[in-house]
């Protein structure tokens, strides 16, 4: 996996629009998510799961962390690389990187990884989809994602007619995109590469964030909408500038949770919490030691964790020209006070509860049936185990070491 960090226009990727490509990483993806919903793989891996569930009885289960090369998983990779979990009295094993969420999920069923981020409406399917039963025990971090568009676009009515990328249908980035496009008179579709957007469209491909670098350099696409530090390569390589911050649209927004299975939480549920405990250590480390976490998962960290230099990573996670956005009236609601990534780890009810509403609101592609049936209050009491990361926060000094409010509520703020 590479990062494009010069303006040289690479060759254009193949990109796949889901139902209508018959080749390419997203087609074999949805193959892949199909057959999980509809049983086809998810006996044989549920089996397999159940057979690694014998094999580890106690508390001695290594931590094995499954992760995209994204800021969103720096809580995962601070926790291994400062020996956190260690400090738990955990075992664990080098991180295993993924170049697709699908990839991920896979990987977590089966039983290979057992700690994963995942994006949080990507926990919907996955409990309620595909019905395997895993929770979210805490957020991963609040913002961190933008819109990057080619330089000669100038506004959101300016993608009309063009192609605009997202890493997965099941994504805050989706769901945001849909939001600002429809605020603007402007509607998603999905349609092959060779037919005709009108000029109130806009097409919605699956990339995966490595290639969407390259994909605006080479023209194939206008835009795309993902986590950092890709917007912030585009930006260093002169490809591409920000449209809008998906903080700037969504406040203290949580793309990615870090995501357990439930027999671990409910047979190992002293390894679940030293687990936690650890994530929840790495997020106050990052916090107060920025420019040491850049180069902690750069590509010339000791690790290499992700292979982003540490230039890159520090323009998001150390970032100092907030304000420059700012002035130029791409943030547009400044009295957010907010960071390009921040780190915080309660998972509000509230935030879970609008991402169901928000959710049923977008278009996804493939079997959303199950979306229909889902209760916002249910899913936010469902979905999410806050008991663990309560514990977590208390033992680090509680709520307002992470500006959390006492009583753990909060009311959502959108504005497109």
């Amino acid at each position: 996996m590479t990062e494009s960090t010069t303006a040289r226009p690479p060759v254009a990727p193949h990109i796949c629009a889901s139902s209508h490509c018959d080749c390419g990483l997203t087609r074999r993806d949805m193959l892949r998510l199909g057959a999980l919903a509809t049983g086809g793989i998810a006996a044989p891996l549920l089996f397999a799961n159940e057979a690694r569930a014998q094999a580890f009885k106690g508390d001695d289960q290594p931590v094995k962390i499954g992760y995209l090369p994204i800021t969103d998983a720096t809580p995962l990779l601070v926790a291994h690389g400062r020996g956190l979990f260690e400090k738990q009295g955990l075992k664990t094993e080098a991180p295993r990187l993924f170049r697709s969420w699908a990839q991920i999920v896979e990987a977590f069923v089966s039983g290979q990884v057992n700690v994963i981020h995942l994006l949080t409406p990507a926990t919907l399917w996955v409990r309620y989809g595909s019905r395997f039963p895993a929770k979210i025990v805490a957020w991963n971090h609040i913002n961190g994602s933008a819109l990057t568009v080619l330089p000669e676009v100038n506004s959101i009515a300016e993608l009309g007619g063009k192609t605009v990328a997202v890493p997965f249908w099941y994504s805050v980035h989706n769901i945001l995109l849909q939001d600002v496009l429809r605020k603007e008179g402007l509607s998603a579709v999905t349609r092959p590469r060779e037919a005709a957007i009108g000029p109130k469209e806009v097409n919605l491909v699956v990339l995966a964030p490595a290639e969407m670098v390259s994909a605006l350099a080479s023209k194939a696409i206008a835009g795309f909408i993902v986590a950092e530090p890709f917007n912030a390569a585009a930006e260093l390589a002169g490809v591409g500038k920000i449209l809008r911050f998906s903080g700037d649209v969504w406040k203290d927004h949580a793309c990615c949770v870090t995501f357990l299975a439930e027999r671990d939480l409910a047979e190992r549920p002293e390894w679940s919490q030293r687990v936690t405990n650890a994530i929840v250590q790495g997020q106050l480390w990052t916090r107060d030691n920025r420019l040491e976490t850049a180069s902690l998962l750069s590509s010339t960290g000791e690790r290499r964790y992700t292979p982003h230099p540490a230039r890159t990573l520090a323009k998001v996670l150390a970032a100092t020209d907030y304000a420059d956005y700012e002035a130029k009236g791409i943030v547009r609601n400044k009295g957010w006070h907010q960071r390009r990534i921040d780190f915080q780890p309660y998972p509000y009810a509230s935030y879970t509860e609008q991402l169901v509403r928000s959710i049923k609101a977008t278009k996804v592609e493939g079997d959303t049936g199950f979306l229909d049936r889902l209760d916002p209050t249910f899913v936010a009491q469902d979905l999410v185990d806050t008991r663990f990361v309560r514990k977590a926060i208390d033992s680090v000094g509680g709520p307002g070491v992470f500006g959390v409010p006492s009583d753990y509520t909060r009311r959502e703020t959108l504005i497109a």
